[in-house]
């Protein structure tokens, strides 16, 4: 019978040098040897004792990698792999870059197992605290007011993702970020706007046609303002069988036959008769042979007249989702009917045919929201005998 070890592992000095070395086996029985990087015995026989804990939670080949890495070199391994297109769009990316390049100035030179949660949140109230500054041609840069806390909040959720890649590619046993605590309350981030009927029929009736248009046409089927809606083409378009095909969208499952009710197959048939020649359904006013880009300055006059507080055109979206909501479609087939790229919902519901679909438009419900509370009626009194 081997003889019991005294010690799971030791944390000696050398003779060449002043830092600390501590010995232990891995799960494998063998022997290892590494610095500790510090002179504090405290401080070694800490590192020695997550090593262990690392080992005993299988987790010390991770941390190895980890310490081997950069948080410099994992930024730039994130930014060509997992955050150029087809992975992710060309503006997410363009996110990505300006958020990564204010992370890589403040944790330039850490491994990427230093970044813990405080050094985190030090950094996000340091950001918090900084002015905006803008460079000019003339050379230089001129400052303007704080940062927003809108702005240091995305910086957190590229970080965050940075690492949660990192930890399913098993360069960190878990992200810090779980243990962060936002500094500042950011108000209006990321609540949609619920449009009632009432609302859309200001909107529509103070827009001109083409708006009018665009609302529809999202309201009822949900589109993507931007990716699918501006660049659709004639062609795209079947008005005979009530459908639209998305060749290109934000996510592979966004690419599909999108079927339309009667409110967006009229909406689909003006547009067509207003676009005359052109190709697409939105030709630009400058250039015919291309699409329109933008509608943020119609859009914000639009709403300007209506005298209604603004919120932004892609919350139409969210509200053909709420009215569906309201209409009683399962919450599984309105992930599905958004064409969002849920990997737990397409689990459930790998495919969904193009009739049952259209059974569920049927439920679409465009008076959510305005229906009158029904009052209580008094119970009536019983005697008791």
């Amino acid at each position: 019978m081997p003889k019991p070890r005294k010690h799971d592992g030791v944390v000696y000095p050398r003779k060449d040098g002043k830092i600390l070395w501590m010995r232990y086996r891995d799960r494998n029985g063998e022997p290892r040897r590494e610095s500790t990087r510090t002179e504090d015995w405290r401080e070694a026989n800490r590192v020695l004792r997550e090593r262990l804990q690392a080992r005993d939670g299988n987790l010390l080949e991770v941390i190895r990698k980890g310490e081997a890495l950069t948080f410099g070199e994992w930024v730039d391994c994130f930014l060509e792999k997992y955050s150029k297109p087809p992975i992710r769009s060309a503006k997410t990316h363009e996110a990505n870059v300006r958020c990564a390049n204010h992370l890589k100035a403040e944790f330039v030179g850490k491994k990427l197992v230093e970044i813990t949660a405080d050094a985190i949140e030090q950094y996000l109230g340091d950001r918090i605290k900084q002015r905006v500054r803008i460079r000019i041609k003339g050379g230089g840069y001129r400052e303007k007011g704080a940062t927003k806390s809108s702005t240091v909040h995305q910086e957190y959720r590229v970080l965050r993702r940075m690492l949660n890649v990192a930890v399913r590619k098993k360069l960190l046993a878990a992200n810090p970020c779980k243990g962060v605590e936002f500094p500042v309350a950011v108000t209006g981030l990321f609540r949609p706007h619920y449009v009632t009927w009432s609302e859309q029929e200001r909107i529509e009736s103070h827009g001109p046609e083409y708006l009018r248009n665009v609302v529809r046409i999202i309201t009822e089927t949900g589109l993507r303002v931007y990716k699918e809606l501006t660049p659709m083409r004639r062609e795209q378009v079947d008005l005979q069988n009530a459908v639209v095909w998305i060749p290109d969208s934000k996510t592979p499952s966004g690419r599909a036959e999108v079927p339309l009710t009667p409110v967006a197959v009229e909406a689909f048939q003006a547009q067509m008769t207003m676009a005359a020649n052109s190709p697409f359904l939105f030709p630009s006013d400058r250039n015919p042979h291309r699409h329109q880009t933008s509608f943020k300055r119609v859009w914000s006059g639009t709403l300007r007249r209506a005298r209604i507080p603004y919120f932004r055109l892609y919350d139409l979206r969210s509200t053909y989702a709420t009215r569906l909501s309201a209409g009683g479609v399962a919450d599984e087939w309105v992930t599905q009917m958004l064409r969002q790229g849920d990997a737990q919902v397409f689990k459930k519901y790998s495919q969904m045919k193009l009739r049952m679909w259209r059974e569920a438009l049927e439920k679409l419900n465009r008076q959510a929201g305005e229906m009158r509370p029904v009052a209580a009626q008094p119970m009536s009194t019983v005697r008791v005998q």
